[in-house]
């Protein structure tokens, strides 16, 4: 008997539809509790309404809450665990318990694009999928997986790429890892191992800084002064910046405050290729950590995971290479 343990969150999945404004917002009670869905025989379903939050409203405090559940629920002999959730933040929760807990059991995260009562709702069969991916053998030691419309996404890479279509997930450059079929679960990309910290806090502030034509420095400056914890760039191109920046960037790193750079770019990795003022062969030099396959706001959560495990800077920038 294959015991899975669905925490369902809110969002979207678990929103209805205002038949009058049209406006979509969380109902009472979440109409996935009650809703029919079709399951084998040899699964046994252990449902927790934990939180009841759109997506926006999640913050690294409700991750670190589901995380400690699920490393309670793999002891007491749950096999995988389904997770319903917001799509606007899906993909940052699912890099927490990737990075966090990674492989200990199948973890599914699922969302809807479409509220539970509107015309071509997802929901209830994005979440029969979900179930279906994590109580199947191959879902084992792959990290967390994201599981929308018929495909399977590791949450490593996985991105939410358009405000409304229900093909909204997407992984940059590399594609799905598996598909969901009327009868099979295929899986057909294989993942590098990753490291994996686990943290009993999530404290700290750590802003994004997206860079732009014609920046300066003062954005710079203010948080040079002020009391961050770390801070993440989504860089230009392969990881190049205005020189304008450079300098209060530099105070920043005296203060032994770590600056993680991604590309703004939607596909690529960042890494230092340029040789010029604010290029990035200037900026690896400053001591700016080159976090080169994932986008900004994943890099974001994993400085805050590494902060909150008092990693020293060497340990940390490894990490974050990684």
């Amino acid at each position: 008997m294959k015991r899975i343990l669905v925490l369902h969150t809110g969002g979207t999945i678990a929103m209805k539809e205002d038949s009058l404004t049209g406006g979509v917002s969380p109902d009472v009670s979440n109409p996935l509790m009650d809703a029919p869905i079709h399951i084998d025989e040899d699964v046994e379903l252990i449902v927790e309404d934990i939180f009841n939050l759109p997506s926006p409203h999640m913050t690294p405090t409700e991750m670190l809450q589901l995380k400690e559940r699920i490393q309670l629920a793999h002891i007491s002999g749950v096999t995988g665990v389904v997770i319903t959730h917001g799509t606007d933040t899906l993909e940052e929760t699912a890099f927490f318990l990737d990075t966090t807990i990674g492989s200990q059991l199948p973890i599914v995260i699922t969302g809807a694009m479409r509220s539970s009562n509107e015309i071509g709702s997802d929901g209830l069969y994005n979440f029969e999928s979900a179930i279906r991916v994590a109580k199947c053998p191959e879902a084992s030691n792959k990290g967390v997986l994201v599981v929308m419309n018929d495909e399977i996404h590791s949450a490593r890479y996985v991105t939410k790429t358009h405000t409304t279509n229900i093909a909204t997930f997407r992984t940059p450059t590399l594609g799905p890892i598996g598909l969901v079929t009327k009868h099979r679960i295929l899986f057909m990309q294989e993942l590098l191992n990753s490291q994996q910290i686990d943290v009993d806090r999530v404290d700290g502030l750590f802003p994004i800084m997206k860079a732009y034509a014609g920046m300066t420095g003062e954005l710079f400056e203010a948080l040079a002064d002020s009391q961050i914890d770390g801070l993440v760039i989504e860089a230009l191109g392969a990881g190049n910046l205005p020189p304008q920046t450079i300098e209060p960037l530099k105070k920043l790193i005296d203060r032994q405050i770590p600056v993680v750079l991604v590309s703004r770019c939607f596909n690529g990795i960042a890494e230092p290729v340029y040789d010029y003022p604010g290029g990035g062969i200037e900026l690896q030099q400053l001591g700016i950590i080159f976090c080169n396959s994932i986008n900004s706001q994943k890099a974001r959560i994993k400085l805050l995971i590494a902060k909150n495990r008092g990693l020293t800077l060497p340990e940390l920038s490894a990490f974050m290479e990684n």
